[in-house]
């Protein structure tokens, strides 16, 4: 019978190997039989012995490395089959640990990397939910249910799931505000009002294993989150041990590496070019060329900001799909204090009348458009406070900016403004007018 090791970290039964396990002095020393199971694994490629975790610290830098790159084309299952193999578990709630809280010991909360680590956790539960036989996963799901708590529930204590968005309440089944997960309690609660349909039926439609599964992950994801939000608390306070270091490191390096392999592109290719204004599609031309008062915030802070942005740094945003920051591509930020907010101040300062004149504000929002949070100049200690917003769609342009939008022969089909502006850098390239950045021509949201 599988353990619920296997899925749930914040088990009692997990915390009590966490506690047995000691020291982290031991962490990176090679385990043989770690990597027994590892290479016993059905369908585990053992043909290169880089992909063999020797230790706990490496299958926790690996259950990372498998979420980086299972969404690209190259890649192998069987590369990461044993992390599938519900043998692997005590280790795996050892490297799990690690994980957090070497994360936790170098990142903000709301960084890049903490989103990954996080992320990463719910597809992993998820993935092993697939590959459970039927009993078992049955019987696995009942009993991490009771461990996070779930009988009696309320919608209301859900609130940080629902507010992060892990959780939909329109996902769930409830009666005067408390949750139906269980068959029973459903039969109990609606068997008398279902008419035409089977009960039973409907309880699988509604809510069956798929729901129970889903509030799991979503669930484990959020304490995940918040287990390393208090790592991160308490640093200043505990000196994190040196091999937990290590180990973050070892994250920002491989989070560093997997976010710049993309499929087809050189590093090159993926980062900043020289911009060309020419290339703009009308509605940023209109806004660089100053905005009345009633569409100009918008403009200014919500499609200039990120455009610029985006075109200067980071234009195969659609196409890549690799989640970056911008000192990822601008580590000093030369580029975004010297040309990039230098543009967006000038078409603010264009603006009927002057935007910061009339809305000082709107210069902090500028800041936190970027990533920096709400402060007066992009700062590297505060990256990660906010996101770096991608450009409104030309939808939400004809909705809310209609005055900027006044569409031209590219603009047919097209569905953001920055999949323009890679269009008509290769159009231009093609008829020998453009730079080297003009690759794009299959960009797309």
């Amino acid at each position: 019978m599988v353990s619920s090791l296997f899925i749930n970290p914040f088990s009692e039964d997990a915390r009590e190997l966490v506690r047995n396990y000691g020291a982290l002095d031991g962490i990176a020393d090679t385990s043989e039989e770690l990597q027994e199971i590892v290479k016993h694994t059905d369908g585990q490629n053992i043909d290169d012995n880089s992909l063999i975790p020797g230790s706990i610290m490496e299958l926790a830098v690996k259950r990372l490395e498998w979420y980086l790159k299972r969404e690209k084309r190259e890649f192998n299952h069987g590369d990461y089959a044993y992390l599938l193999n519900p043998e692997i578990q005590e280790y795996d709630v050892l490297a799990f640990y690690v994980l957090a809280q070497a994360t936790g010991a170098k990142f903000r909360p709301v960084s890049r990397e903490t989103r990954l680590v996080v992320e990463s956790t719910g597809a992993l539960i998820e993935e092993r939910f697939r590959v459970l036989r039927e009993g078992d996963r049955d019987e696995i799901t009942g009993r991490v249910l009771h461990e996070l708590g779930s009988g009696d529930l309320r919608w209301i204590e859900l609130e940080e799931l629902l507010r992060t968005r892990k959780l939909k309440l329109t996902d769930l089944i409830l009666d005067r505000g408390r949750v139906i997960i269980e068959v029973d309690d459903f039969m109990e609660t609606f068997q008398d009002r279902i008419r035409d349909r089977r009960p039973e039926r409907l309880y699988q439609l509604l809510v069956g294993s798929g729901l129970k599964e889903t509030m799991i992950s979503r669930m484990i994801m959020q304490r995940t989150e918040d287990y390393i939000a208090r790592v991160h608390e308490m640093r200043s306070r505990v000196q994190p041990h040196p091999l937990i270091l290590e180990a973050a490191e070892l994250i920002a390096s491989r989070v560093s590496e997997e976010m710049f392999a993309f499929t087809g592109t050189s590093v090159k290719s993926a980062g900043p070019g020289k911009l060309v204004p020419e290339a703009f599609p009308p509605c940023i031309k209109g806004t660089m060329e100053g905005v009345k008062s009633g569409s100009r915030n918008d403009a200014i802070v919500l499609l200039l900001t990120s455009f610029i942005s985006y075109a200067r740094l980071y234009p195969s945003v659609f196409r890549d799909r690799a989640p970056m920051k911008v000192s990822d591509l601008d580590p000093d930020l030369r580029i975004t204090r010297e040309e990039i907010l230098p543009l967006i101040y000038d078409a603010a300062e264009k603006c009927e009348p002057p935007l910061f004149e009339d809305d000082p504000q709107e210069k902090l929002n500028i800041t936190a458009k970027l990533g920096f949070g709400v402060h007066e100049e992009p700062e590297p200690e505060n990256e990660g406070e906010s996101r770096w917003y991608t450009p409104m769609s030309c939808e939400k342009i004809k909705i809310h900016l209609p005055d900027l939008c006044h569409p031209d022969r590219i603009c047919a089909r097209i569905t953001n403004p920055l999949s323009y502006y890679n269009r008509m850098r290769w159009i231009m390239k093609s008829e020998g007018e453009g730079d080297e950045g003009g690759d794009e021509e299959k960009d797309s949201e």
